[in-house]
């Protein structure tokens, strides 16, 4: 590292960051056309207090759920009940057909049923693109899958990505990126998507000088966090995303250029406006350090070992930089709710809607 310091906007080392890092993915598996159908609504109570469908290596899948005072649980796929567990259950059910997403309803004895699939959605241009529901909310609604989705770039996407996006009936792409950004790697989208910019940074993105140390890259990107709750171009970005989920979740998609900073905050204000605690949102936020592990560490394998230190913090989520943001939330708005009227634009009607449209139970 130098000893004069670079000066950087925010927007240049998020995207600079994730470009190190690339986008390669392993190949999709092959999976024959479907229209996805997603769970109805129901006034019923859902018994499960935990529940998660699980894509294995081997083609396989495992599922598990806790579900207190169930006797019985059968797990249904394509019609049929392929494994039967009760009261807490973990199973493995393996040969089933290829599919685009393999669905898993879990019906108990009692209360109403759970659709399921695995979060990741596995196509060759993306590592980091997974659908943002399936979480259980404080008071046992859950956040319904095959809704909305979160995503890395887009521009690699190949024709078998596109027409697998085209079949998961993907509507409306907000891209939250900077104008450079989406220019040096535009979006490739299914005909008949709509395309919207959201542009979360903007031209007054925060300029840091480029740090020198690990530390003084996890202090920027702890700022960079803060500034995507009250910075103008993040509040104007991100009420136009909300406002178009409280009008029609079904078939929304977000992104920016890692599909973990800007978009991570995206998926943590969404969770949190429906309900689903803290420590889950959290989870959700660091799990695009597990997607993009591989891609994460060949870019830091190609550097010196001196220079990897630094720029590990930026290719990182770290529960750090999520707390920043919703502490940034507590200082500038009072509190959560001051920040979806104040920041967000969204009024009680809104906020109803969008709870209405996004969770079952």
């Amino acid at each position: 590292m130098t000893k004069n310091k670079t000066r950087v906007s925010m927007a240049g080392v998020l995207s600079a960051a994730a470009l190190l890092a690339g986008v390669a993915a392993p190949a999709a598996t092959a999976a024959p056309a479907a229209h996805h159908t997603h769970p109805g609504h129901s006034a019923r109570e859902i018994p499960f207090t935990a529940a998660e469908v699980t894509a294995r290596e081997d083609g396989g899948y495992e599922i598990t759920w806790r579900a207190p005072g169930v006797r019985k649980v059968a797990v249904r796929a394509n019609g049929r009940t392929v494994a039967v567990g009760g009261a807490t259950g973990r199973v493995t059910v393996r040969g089933l057909p290829a599919a685009d997403r393999q669905w898993f309803d879990l019906v108990p004895d009692r209360g109403e049923r759970l659709r399921l699939a695995d979060r990741l959605i596995r196509l060759e241009g993306t590592v980091n693109f997974r659908d943002a529901g399936g979480y259980r909310t404080r008071d046992g609604q859950w956040v319904r899958m095959g809704a909305v989705y979160r995503t890395d770039s887009l521009d690699k996407l190949t024709g078998d990505d596109l027409a697998k996006l085209k079949r998961l009936g993907i509507r409306v792409d907000y891209d939250l990126r900077t104008a450079s950004e989406r220019t040096s790697a535009p979006d490739r989208l299914p005909k008949g998507v709509r395309y919207v910019v959201a542009d979360v940074l903007g031209a007054d993105s925060p300029v840091f000088s480029m740090p020198e140390t690990a530390a003084e890259a996890e202090q920027m990107m702890i700022d960079g966090e803060k500034a995507m709750v009250s910075g103008e171009s993040a509040k104007a970005a991100y009420s136009t995303v909300f406002a178009g989920l409280s009008r029609d979740a079904d078939g929304t998609l977000y992104h920016c250029t890692a599909g973990k900073d800007r978009t991570g905050w995206a998926s943590a204000a969404l969770l949190t406006a429906l309900g689903v605690p803290r420590e889950t949102v959290m989870a959700d936020y660091l799990a695009s350090n597990e997607y993009r592990a591989e891609a994460n560490a060949a870019a830091l394998a190609a550097m010196p070992a001196e220079q990897a230190a630094v720029y590990k913090p930026m290719l990182d989520v770290r529960a750090a930089y999520l707390n920043s943001g919703f502490a940034e939330v507590e200082d500038a708005y009072g509190s959560f709710a001051g920040y979806e009227k104040k920041a967000l634009g969204m009024d009680a009607r809104e906020l109803r809607r969008l709870k209405a449209d996004l969770l079952v139970g």
